[in-house]
């Protein structure tokens, strides 16, 4: 009896010892040096997860992950993960059930269009398909699933600081983008600007705040565009306003030439009144704020100065915009 107990004593005490070495081996770091992006698929077992992270070199033993997520009773959720170097097994079970997925912050800045869009993407997606993105913007059936009853998202993809999913596809980031613009719109449709209706609703608004977005990169400005383009669609005297041209041929920088602003495009106000169709870029909150709340003028004109301060002369009449005019051509040393 006395060797019984002896053996089952021996026993006890080798089981503490490998329970003490198991337990100093899941919380020791591991010997991973870099950041590391590892993804849990739907439905995979803590066995095979083991397996996975073993197998990558993101720890030692698989078998001592599965055991600890039993122990333990944790629940891996799927996403995308990034695990830091040196990150002990308890840890990465830690982080791999907490949800808290992989993401990639993408800035895009106000005024964009959806074309100029996939190189701030692929600063953090390596991998953002442009040609994909291209056919999502301009899928109406998608516009609509989305909620958006237009041809297509132009407009509609608002220009902010994104945290993007790893692994999150075009139609992932197109949504989340969409989703942005509609809060937005309720936000801005509890103000009750009478502009909202006057101007037709959101569509509406987006088209005009796109073009005020285009003509300056001065904050304190856009209101008063805004006021002169207002005035401009209640007289029925055409927008005017170059950048609906240089979106209809993608033309961003350089000359506008004669023959483009003859184009028989919706897109020209440089020949037909009223709104476009739809926007001509991404406009973002403030362009959006001050074509509902436009300055009270009546100004008609304006014309950039051209002399350095990026800001605009701003007039009543043809005779005073065109004598502005000529002071802009003197500053540009005409």
């Amino acid at each position: 009896m006395k060797k019984f107990f002896f053996a089952l004593l021996i026993l006890a005490f080798l089981a503490a010892g490998s329970l003490y070495f198991a337990k100093q081996r899941i919380f020791a770091p591991s010997e991973t040096e870099n950041w590391t992006t590892f993804q849990v698929e739907n439905g995979s077992s803590a066995v095979k997860i083991g397996k996975i992270l073993e197998a990558n070199g993101l720890i030692s033993n698989g078998k001592l992950f599965s055991w600890w997520c039993r122990l333990e009773k944790i629940q891996l959720k799927a996403g995308w993960y990034d695990i830091p170097p040196k990150t002990s097994i308890a840890s990465l079970a830690e982080i791999l059930s907490s949800g808290k997925t992989a993401t990639r912050k993408v800035t895009i800045p106000e005024g964009r269009a959806s074309w100029e869009m996939p190189a701030y993407f692929r600063e953090a997606i390596p991998d953002f398909d442009s040609t994909q993105w291209e056919n999502l913007v301009h899928n109406a059936e998608f516009a609509k699933e989305l909620g958006i009853n237009a041809r297509s998202l132009e407009g509609y993809l608002l220009p902010d600081t994104y945290p993007i999913e790893y692994g999150a596809t075009e139609k992932d980031i197109a949504r989340q983008m969409v989703r942005a613009n509609l809060k937005l719109k309720s936000e801005m449709e509890a103000l009750n600007s009478p502009l909202w209706n006057e101007l037709g609703g959101w569509h509406q608004v987006l088209t005009l705040a796109s073009v005020v977005e285009e003509e300056t990169g001065k904050t304190d400005e856009r209101a008063m565009i805004a006021g002169v383009f207002v005035n401009r669609l209640r007289q029925g005297i055409s927008l005017g306003a170059d950048p609906t041209v240089r979106f209809i041929y993608r033309n961003l920088t350089g000359p506008i030439y004669r023959s483009q602003l003859q184009s028989d495009s919706p897109y020209n106000t440089r020949r037909f009144r009223g709104l476009m169709p739809g926007p001509i870029s991404n406009p973002g909150r403030k362009a959006i704020e001050a074509t509902l709340h436009p300055a009270n003028t009546d100004a008609l004109f304006f014309v950039a100065k051209d002399d350095g301060s990026g800001t605009h002369f701003f007039a009543r009449t043809l005779s005073q915009h065109n004598k502005f005019k000529s002071t802009a051509a003197r500053n540009r040393g005409e």
